[in-house]
């Protein structure tokens, strides 16, 4: 299977574009260094974006969509350190 697709630009004329890379449950679980449930969690929440494939209903997380979850997570964080949400010296059971 090719690595490569047509899109059609502004001016009408076709340009080659890649596919996006497709992550696997297992590699956004050791990414995020989260449990399975939580992954899928955010998956059925919408939280973090993803796509079912085949009859089994296999989910993939396309690059960008984690990187763009990744960068959402950090903004939400900072906003709540700003708000006084997050209390300095807090830290989780994870840590």
């Amino acid at each position: 299977m090719g690595q490569w697709t047509d899109e059609v630009n502004k001016t009408g004329a076709r340009t080659s574009v890649p596919f996006p890379k497709m992550l696997t449950m297992d590699q956004v679980q050791e990414i995020l260094n989260l449990g399975k449930p939580m992954v899928y969690a955010l998956l059925r929440s919408g939280e973090l974006r993803g796509a079912q494939f085949g009859p089994r209903g296999i989910w993939r997380v396309r690059e960008d969509d984690l990187a763009a979850y990744i960068d959402a997570a950090y903004e939400k964080t900072a906003e709540r350190i700003a708000s006084g949400q997050v209390p300095e010296g807090e830290t989780s059971a994870d840590d």
